[in-house]
């Protein structure tokens, strides 16, 4: 019966358009700029008038926080585990976005308790009324756990460099998660690329790949070049849209903002099954 009732109040929240959208930036391999983008990412998006909250999950390693200068006294585990409300875990950053950051306890849904996976459910539930976007920042390759949340999550922005171990790494993710359900919609971005066509070729390259041989189509936002003022933005810990506005990269990723949100959107109430009924499926069966 509380499954019945929890699937018709979604249902009405759908049909109300009143939950917001999930969204997975990931990368194949670690040091390609995942987190210092979706840090970024959610600020400019923020300066779109968009509710917009990162939700680290980058088990044991999160550093979200670290990004822009800030301490986070709780995380995401100490929620989980009854110790903290929500409240308490989300912060706000000074620069229009909110974060949860990343905490140990959740490398295994086969650990969690019943009450642990309820809370789970009830707080993504609750997020999705509050913010027009959740920025899932996912840790860098794969894991049970993050292919578990990934499953459930339709659009994925994926980060890529130009360098032939992150393009390998970057499509073998793709095709890893397309096997498993080829309704993912996948946005591809380049970074620190040391000249556009560099870029340009990278991207178009693993485009062609997924077309060729899994006959997905995936959309590009664009490429970001190398710029040392990212560099400089991470050692004084503060986003480097917001430290350095007119650098390249900033004006890069003002651009791959917009066309992220003129991007054709599949209306919530027509997809076939929302995000939290596939996240209570998907983690239910891990636990049968």
């Amino acid at each position: 019966m509380r499954d019945q009732a929890e699937a018709l109040r979604i249902k009405l929240l759908e049909q109300q358009g009143q939950l917001g959208k999930a969204v997975a930036i990931v990368s194949g391999k670690g040091g390609v700029g995942k987190s210092n983008f979706c840090m970024n990412f959610a600020l400019q998006l923020a300066q779109q008038q968009k509710k917009v909250v990162i939700i680290d999950m980058d088990i044991g390693m999160g550093n979200i926080h670290i990004l822009i200068g800030e301490s986070a006294s709780y995380n995401l585990g100490d929620y989980l585990k009854g110790e903290r409300s929500l409240e308490e875990v989300v912060f706000s950053a000074p620069y229009g976005m909110d974060y949860i950051a990343g905490g140990s306890g959740m490398s295994s849904v086969l650990e969690w308790t019943d009450s642990m996976f309820e809370r789970l459910i009830l707080a993504f539930d609750e997020l999705l009324k509050r913010y027009d976007y959740l920025l899932f920042d996912m840790g860098a390759g794969a894991t049970t756990w993050s292919l578990d949340l990934l499953m459930s999550i339709d659009d994925i922005i994926v980060i890529t460099t130009a360098e032939p171990t992150a393009i390998t790494d970057a499509y073998s993710m793709m095709k890893y998660i397309h096997l498993k359900d080829d309704a993912k919609q996948y946005y591809l971005i380049c970074n620190r690329v040391l000249a556009k066509q560099e870029g340009e070729e990278t991207t178009s390259r693993l485009k062609l790949a997924m077309q060729r041989f899994l006959e997905k189509d995936i959309r590009v936002l664009g490429t970001m070049p190398e710029d040392l003022v990212v560099r400089q933005a991470v050692r004084e810990q503060v986003p480097f849209s917001v430290s350095s506005p007119n650098a390249a990269v900033t004006k890069a990723l003002r651009l791959i903002v917009l066309r992220f949100l003129e991007e054709p959107q599949i209306e919530v109430a027509q997809q076939p099954t929302t995000f939290l009924r596939k996240l209570r499926n998907i983690f239910s069966k891990g636990r049968d």
